[in-house]
């Protein structure tokens, strides 16, 4: 079982992340409603597929691939939630101030990245 040899991951968490992303601001963008797709992108492909992505970047050695894919993972399910427990009755819906804060945080990974080795 040591010598497994795993496939690389990193197709899968650059798809999560990119086609995700996409979604997501074409929706923004005001060409269709933003509705439960979006959501379930954010939780599975988004989300859960990129932080799979990132624990198979640890079994390989690459602390770089796990940084990045289980950090944007972490982004889209932590996003989701931002956007859902309001409506669920478990949190106030955050102001434009925070959301605008808390998505200027998140745009400090991808530099971050870029000054990896």
């Amino acid at each position: 079982m040591g010598n497994t040899k795993l496939a690389n991951p990193a197709p899968l968490g650059l798809m999560g992340f990119g086609m995700t992303t996409i979604l997501l601001n074409l929706a923004n963008s005001g060409l269709f409603a933003f509705d439960v797709a979006i959501l379930a992108m954010g939780i599975f492909y988004g989300g859960i597929a990129q932080i799979f992505a990132g624990l198979l970047e640890y079994k390989k050695g690459n602390t770089f691939g796990l940084t990045a894919f289980t950090s944007y993972g972490s982004f889209w399910l932590t996003l989701v939630a931002i956007l859902l427990m309001p409506k669920m009755g478990l949190a106030d819906a955050p102001n434009a101030h925070f959301l605008g804060m808390y998505l200027g945080l998140w745009a400090s990974l991808p530099c971050l990245c870029s000054l990896a080795p």
